[in-house]
């Protein structure tokens, strides 16, 4: 086996810093059918001599698990699976999260899962938090090792954090391109002991000798969704012109480090501080760079190159948003520039039920509203009212003693309710906020601006005693939906 670097993103698992990503087996799919799984376990064997045994697969990348199966059974306990589960958006029970653990062991054949990664489509959707504490039992029982994330921002894996969850890593686009993950998820990161999984390292091969001087594409001649989505990155950054500078300049450098482009990029944020790994996608046995990829722990880009390539970045406009914004709003960084290929639609996160006098009701089902015979909002007309909001989920403080994360969840909660009327954050017209305490005033009211700064709603804040140990804020809205 070769001397590939490895690191360890938790306790008990070791990976190699260079994953091996498979989320084009279902591209390769896409058109052909399904791979042929032995042919494709036999390629993973190349990788695993090579010591690259740490491979990176999800629920929906075609057949990547079943791969993995085969692989485990031919050569059990030499390579370290990493999957995903990507829940529909909508409600989901505890028998649902089991099945899909259950489902993703049966595939890989495993007793046991190294790291399960989940991603939430919508915040606003408390389910997303259901998933994680029945994954926490989950893990409890010995069925899933470690839990990860995938896209999740900064505000909603602190929230997790601080709510207590034990999270080994976040998986999150990382390039030349997008440095999104450089600033606050860096800073959360390496204060909490996350670890980030970079991927779209390469940009679907955008950053490669291929594009370097060649003419804008066409982007409904791209031939792969990799290369569709990563296009809309390069339009999102300044275009292509700006793209061919940063081209240019990587291509200088890796001329005098005497390594590919590829390798120049990936080492580039290999280096940065928080990354345990960058995942490396591979078509497996039809396109594959074993020896280009052990390479990458022999090089070590110097700061005349640093300096080359920065100046070049620093022409370029930042991606918006935080991690994984390009999933939940627009501009949707797609590879059809929004959902239509992800999901067929987002229910309403909370139930809903008519009322006397033409009001419609939307229920959280905390216990507070059970015990005090109230909604968690009420729409009539045009006008939805939402009740004093806490972070509470069921019977669960979520944030812990953070008046940020609890913040959040409030606001997401709200969000939940205004979306489930037929509203928008958009539509929120009034807000009062309630602290505990002066001191955690300020950290409430940055929320508040991050969150509905574009909105600038009418709002008052409040010191008061709140109801209920350990609370530290409440937020309450009014939304008024012209034309609904």
């Amino acid at each position: 086996m070769r001397d590939v670097s490895r690191i360890e993103i938790a306790p008990g698992l070791k990976i190699s810093r260079a994953l091996t990503g498979l989320w084009q087996i279902a591209d390769m799919e896409r058109d052909r059918g399904p791979v042929d799984l032995d042919e494709a376990a036999m390629a993973m064997r190349g990788y695993v001599d090579a010591g690259l045994t740490t491979f990176d697969m999800a629920d929906h990348y075609g057949s990547a698990e079943l791969i993995a199966g085969r692989f485990e059974r031919s050569r059990p306990g030499e390579a370290e699976v990493l999957t995903k589960w990507v829940p529909e958006p909508g409600p989901l029970a505890r028998e649902d999260v089991r099945a899909a653990v259950d489902r993703a062991l049966e595939r890989t054949a495993r007793r046991r899962l190294d790291l399960l990664q989940l991603h939430a489509w919508s915040y606003a959707d408390p389910a997303w938090m259901d998933a994680i504490f029945w994954l926490e039992e989950l893990q409890r029982e010995g069925r899933v090792g470690h839990l990860g994330l995938t896209n999740f921002d900064t505000a909603h894996l602190r929230v997790l954090l601080d709510t207590g969850i034990d999270v080994a890593t976040n998986q999150v686009s990382y390039s030349l391109l997008d440095g999104r993950a450089a600033g606050a998820m860096t800073e959360l990161c390496l204060e909490r002991g996350v670890h980030i999984l970079a991927y779209g390292t390469l940009a679907g091969g955008f950053l490669t000798e291929r594009w370097l001087g060649a003419p804008e594409p066409d982007a409904g001649a791209l031939e792969t969704w990799s290369l569709m989505k990563y296009k809309r990155f390069i339009d999102a950054v300044g275009g292509w012109a700006k793209f061919q500078d940063v081209l240019t300049a990587l291509g200088s450098a890796a001329g005098r480090l005497g390594v590919s482009m590829a390798s120049a990029a990936c080492r580039w944020v290999l280096d940065a501080p928080a990354v345990a790994g960058v995942i490396i996608g591979a078509r497996l046995g039809r396109s594959e760079h074993i020896e280009e990829t052990v390479r990458l722990f022999d090089l070590e880009i110097d700061e005349h190159a640093r300096a080359e390539i920065a100046a070049a970045l620093a022409g370029l406009d930042a991606i918006p948003g935080d991690c994984g914004d390009e999933y939940r709003r627009p501009p949707f960084l797609t590879a059809s520039g929004n959902l239509s290929h992800h999901v067929d639609d987002f229910p309403a996160p909370y139930p809903v039920e008519s009322a006397e006098g033409g009001r419609t009701l939307a229920l959280s089902g905390t216990r507070w509203e059970r015990r005090a015979g109230f909604a968690r909002a009420v729409r009539q007309g045009d006008r939805i009212l939402v009740s004093g909001t806490t972070a509470t989920h069921r019977d669960r403080l979520i944030g812990g003693s953070d008046p940020a994360s609890q913040a959040h969840f409030c606001l997401d909660k709200i969000e939940g309710a205004v979306r489930s009327l037929g509203g928008r954050p958009e539509d929120i017209v009034r807000t009062r906020v309630y602290v505990a305490r002066e001191d955690v005033a300020q950290a409430v009211s940055e929320v508040h601006g991050a969150r509905l700064g574009h909105v600038r709603p009418a709002n008052t804040l409040v010191v008061a005693g709140l109801v209920g140990e350990g609370y530290l804020v409440e937020i309450e809205a009014e939304a008024l939906v012209l034309g609904g």
